[in-house]
C-alpha cells in the first residue's frame, strides 16, 4: 500500500468515526429528552398475600411433601 491509500483509509475511519459519534449523541440527546419512567409505584403483576391464616380445609386430604400420607408409617 502506498502512503496515499493509508491515508484515504485512515480518512474514510475517521469520517465514520465522526459519523458514529454524531449519531451517539443525537441518541443521547433524544434519551434525556424522553420523559424518566416513574419511579417506585406498584407493578401491576403484584399478588399481595394477607395475613390471615390460611383455611384448614385447603390441606384436607393432602400429604407432608417427603413425610408421606398422615395416615400411613414407612415400611
Amino acid at each position: 500500500m502506498s502512503v496515499q491509500d493509508d491515508l484515504a483509509a485512515v480518512k474514510r475511519c475517521l469520517e465514520d468515526l465522526v459519523r458514529t459519534v454524531g449519531q451517539l449523541e443525537r441518541s443521547v440527546t433524544a434519551e434525556r429528552a424522553s420523559p424518566p419512567e416513574p419511579a417506585g409505584g406498584r407493578p401491576e403483576n403484584l399478588v399481595t398475600i394477607p395475613d390471615a391464616p390460611y383455611d384448614s380445609g385447603l390441606w384436607t386430604d393432602t400429604d407432608d411433601e417427603g413425610l408421606g400420607a398422615r395416615d400411613r408409617h414407612a415400611p
